[in-house]
């Protein structure tokens, strides 16, 4: 094989793991419905970042890419964990449960723009105009979305107050992730945040679901949503994403997320029989270019890794 023809292979590869990480994270908004039928969100998310840090570690293990924490960093790990995925994770599943995936994913994918806004007002992080354009541009498409044929707006409050401390936490979580993106690798970030996740969801799990997680009859069928979640959203998307950060770049890897909402309703409208109207498609539209525009800011390398993490660790 030439070495064109090994170059081409090596971009085929990594357009594909990208694409691929797109979708896992896509469907996990929808494995998540599928399992929530079945099972309460504590125990969803407390089995899913177990099964998780298992296969990770072994990942880690394997390759040879385990570290040690230094101990000016275990704060910041902690605090990490708290923003993502407790509080994040608090939000968006329970959100879920009032919200359709696809308008779920469609909030979510907004998570970009509010990072912006926070390392602007925490680092100073110069913004363009275009950058405040597209600010704007996201909100307008996400009132499009939701904005009824009269003119009304029909939102489960409680949906929105639950994926809205999902969008803060997802915040939090890029402000504090900056700060050790160029000390640690990617996936040994989100394996050791996963641990410190499931730790913290083992006392809710255990006073909120555990009785009904036991009475609950068992079927690997109806497990086999949140293996789903553990193997290719929290494990395998990760993984395919970092592989395609290493050759193509944080910027160019991250534009690839603005596809998730748009997977996600095309997903849900075959699988679930979700309805997606014209103007929920053009409101989609509009969240997407304004989220493009709202990430040309040229900013630096620590602030951009964390952007691109943001919002899909889990």
């Amino acid at each position: 094989m030439g070495s064109k023809d090994k170059v081409l292979n090596s971009k085929v590869k990594t357009y594909v793991a990208v694409v691929l990480s797109m979708i896992f994270w896509s469907f996990s908004f929808i494995w998540f419905k599928v399992a929530n039928k079945t099972f309460h969100p504590i125990t969803i998310v407390f089995i899913r970042l177990l099964l998780s840090v298992i296969l990770m570690t072994i990942f880690l293990v394997v390759t040879k890419n385990y570290m040690k924490i230094k101990k000016t960093d275990r704060k910041l790990f902690l605090m990490l964990a708290v923003f993502e995925p407790f509080f994040y994770f608090l939000g968006e599943s329970f959100g879920l449960t009032y919200v359709s995936a696809t308008v779920c994913s469609v909030l979510i994918a907004t998570i970009p723009v509010f990072a912006t806004i926070g390392a602007w007002l925490i680092f100073k992080e110069k913004l363009k105009a275009i950058n405040y354009a597209g600010i704007i541009t996201s909100f307008v498409g996400v009132v499009v979305f939701i904005l009824n044929a009269d003119g009304t707006i029909s939102f489960n409050i409680k949906g929105l107050g639950l994926l809205t401390l999902a969008v803060l936490s997802a915040v939090g979580y890029n402000l504090t992730l900056s700060r050790l993106v160029g000390t640690y690798t990617p996936v040994y970030i989100v394996n050791v945040q996963n641990l410190i996740g499931a730790v913290l969801f083992l006392p809710l799990f255990l006073i909120f679901d555990f009785k009904h997680f036991v009475v609950t009859p068992f079927t690997f069928e109806m497990f086999k949503p949140i293996i789903e979640l553990s193997i290719f959203a929290s494990c395998g998307a990760f993984i395919l994403f970092a592989y395609s950060v290493r050759n193509m770049g944080i910027t160019r890897a991250n534009v690839f997320s603005n596809c998730i909402p748009v997977f996600t309703a095309l997903f849900s409208f075959i699988l679930m029989g979700d309805k997606l109207t014209v103007q929920n498609v053009v409101g989609m539209a509009i969240v997407i270019a304004g989220l493009l525009m709202s990430q040309m800011n040229g900013t630096n390398k620590s602030i951009d890794e964390a952007l691109a993490l943001t919002g899909k660790t889990a």
